[in-house]
């Protein structure tokens, strides 16, 4: 039976598209306290189904598709701009293909407006009233306010009349930033993304006994099950070592392993994959808010999916990434070297290299010189850094990544940074090995 938090997660998907939801509308209809619902409300807005906008209320918007996520409802446009919504508040879950700056004559204009777009403008009443009529949502920069009759062409539409104290510009920026965060948002996986479902799953009950272990993996050759309570909720996990030498009629419970390590769909995969090989755990609960089982996630399937990921292109880049495009392998009669430069990217305030991207220099050196060696991928077990001068913008640095000792689990590397033939910085990590 589902759990009261499933319940109304249930019926907010089930809800229509456009359609405004409270707290206590919630708790009525279900008959649920306050506190459940508010909880279930703020999940459903984290799974992209509602979206909470401030002077308007929470509203059943449509989810994303993750192929599609670079798209923004004109609710999200909202909260981005801290805008006031003026009229049209019946279509704030339509998202928007593209924005365009009525910055020309309204006439030219006409070529541009579509359905489906976003015509930011000022006080400018026939813009509003043309982009409207071609069915364009409209956001009014600088604070102004609109006429009565515009207000009431956007309701009749279900397009959004929006207001924000923001001039043009710093609009358009705010859109492109958040469409470009967007865009790495959608390449980052998490857990829900990969893992096998409740329905796939074996589990132990609380009241089981060993026997049921012995059964259960002499069926599928596992040694390594979650234990659940009568509301199927995870209360342990079992392992070969918990059962091996123990009566078969030793009751689950009292051999567990109690509070185990558990995950939600929403967890980082790279955070749980981490964590997995940092704690030589095989298999890992995923649960949802009441500590329900939802599924599980195991080791293999996490480093498979990272290691499918590291294949595949990034449309929006992050600082890493800008880090790692610039540097090159250089052949060094003392072993393998890296090159790179200083762009203003990577520096700080002082127009000198950041202590950060230091930090990507050495684990980006690092990870290629371990794939040069036919070593593997890597999770940074500890890593100390030694800044000792400081590296001007536009300087050159030289990095000399050295494998001092490995073994098939583990790897300790030592990092030397040269700029202008000078010794500007030296590393030295601890690494655990993942197999290819």
């Amino acid at each position: 039976m589902a759990t009261k938090h499933e319940q109304i997660i249930q019926h907010i998907s089930g809800l229509e598209v456009g359609q405004k939801i409270s707290v206590r509308q919630i708790a009525k209809a279900l008959n649920v306290s306050e506190g459940t619902a508010y909880r279930a409300i703020k999940d459903a807005e984290n799974q992209g189904l509602v979206s909470t906008i401030e002077r308007v209320g929470t509203i059943r918007i449509e989810r994303k598709k993750k192929e599609n996520f670079e798209q923004l409802t004109f609710a999200e446009v909202v909260n981005i701009v801290d805008g006031q919504v003026l009229g049209g508040r019946d279509g704030l879950h339509k998202t928007l293909s593209k924005f365009l700056i009525g910055a020309m004559q309204v006439e030219a204009m006409a070529k541009y407006t579509e359905p489906d777009s976003l015509l930011i403008v000022g006080n400018r009443i026939r813009a509003q009233e043309l982009a409207l009529n071609d069915g364009a949502a409209v956001l009014i920069t600088g604070g102004f306010d609109t006429q009565d009759h515009i207000k009431k062409l956007a309701d009749e539409k279900q397009l959004p009349i929006i207001s924000t104290s923001y001039d043009t510009f710093t609009v358009a920026t705010m859109l492109n930033r958040a469409i470009y965060d967007q865009l790495i948002k959608k390449e980052i996986v998490f857990v829900g993304d990969i893992f096998t479902p409740f329905s796939q799953c074996l589990y132990l009950n609380k009241t089981d006994t060993a026997s049921r272990w012995y059964e259960l993996n002499k069926t599928y050759t596992h040694s390594r099950y979650p234990v659940l309570d009568s509301k199927k909720r995870v209360v342990g996990i079992v392992t070969s070592r918990d059962v091996i030498g123990k009566e078969k009629d030793t009751p689950i419970e009292k051999v567990m392993t109690k509070n185990p390590l558990v995950v939600q769909t929403k967890t980082s995969l790279a955070y749980v994959a981490h964590m997995m090989v940092w704690e030589g755990i095989e298999v890992v609960p995923v649960v949802g808010q009441s500590n329900e089982l939802k599924g599980i996630v195991s080791r293999q399937d996490a480093l498979k999916a990272l290691q499918q990921m590291q294949r595949q292109p990034q449309i929006g880049e992050t600082i890493d990434d800008i880090v790692s495009r610039n540097i090159e392998l250089l052949e060094d009669e003392n072993g393998l070297a890296y090159v790179t430069k200083v762009i203003p990217q990577m520096t700080n305030q002082l127009g000198t290299l950041s202590n950060g991207v230091f930090t990507t220099l050495v684990t980006e050196t690092i990870r290629r010189l371990l794939l040069e060696m036919k070593k593997g991928d890597f999770v940074v077990e500890n890593l100390n850094i030694f800044f000792l001068k400081p590296v001007p913008i536009d300087a050159e640095i030289l990095i000399k990544p050295h494998l001092m000792d490995a073994g098939r689990l583990y790897a300790k590397i030592d990092v030397e940074m040269y700029s202008a033939k000078k010794l500007v910085g030296k590393a030295m990590m601890m690494a655990q090995l993942i197999d290819r």
